[in-house]
């Protein structure tokens, strides 16, 4: 039973390392360096941008900072949520005594499906942006993807051009439908 254990966690351990050197050959663009994080040359280096004398001389003027795409990321967090309920129910299946070794090897693979469900989403997101929109939200379930972009408005041939993209980079992607958000929410 041990060595079934080691297996399945070599195996998530294995899956975790190739979808990480995905993200990385994808956008090799940004470079982590975790120490930078613990130096206090970056508490220095960092500046607040946008504030004028003026503006920061108002006193009865508040107002909430929210990122042009905050509707985005709630969408993702919760969608984020979703996922991990389901991760944690099957990973709780994987570690149980109670069912047999072919349930448990179909929670890992559903496992597996979603770790690999996420990076596509996530790349094709990044796609997305590429082809100059500010945000995007990918959401796939089964056959279907949802495509959501910011934008002020979306013509057809923009929408294509999305379709495209998607159904070339997703095998499964049969029905593919593109929404847009305006920025001013």
């Amino acid at each position: 039973m041990r060595v079934r254990r080691r297996t399945v966690w070599f195996m998530t351990l294995l899956s975790l390392v190739a979808v990480i050197s995905v993200y990385y050959l994808v956008d090799p663009a940004k470079q982590f360096n975790g120490l930078t994080i613990f130096t206090d040359d970056t508490l220095q280096q960092t500046a607040i941008t946008g504030v004028t004398d003026q503006e920061a001389t108002k006193k009865d003027a508040t107002q909430e900072v929210l990122s042009p795409s905050h509707l985005f990321e709630e969408m993702r967090m919760q969608v984020n949520d979703e996922r991990s309920q389901l991760r944690e129910q099957l990973t709780q299946k994987i570690g149980s005594e109670e069912y047999t070794a072919e349930e448990k090897n179909e929670a890992y693979n559903e496992i597996d499906g979603l770790i690999k469900q996420e990076s596509a989403e996530a790349m094709l997101e990044m796609l997305i942006k590429s082809l100059g929109y500010s945000d995007a939200f990918v959401r796939a379930e089964g056959e279907k993807v949802s495509v959501t972009v910011m934008a002020e408005e979306l013509s057809k041939s923009q929408a294509n051009e999305i379709i495209y993209l998607v159904k070339t980079e997703w095998e499964g992607a049969n029905d593919v439908q593109v929404k847009f958000s305006a920025n001013n929410y």
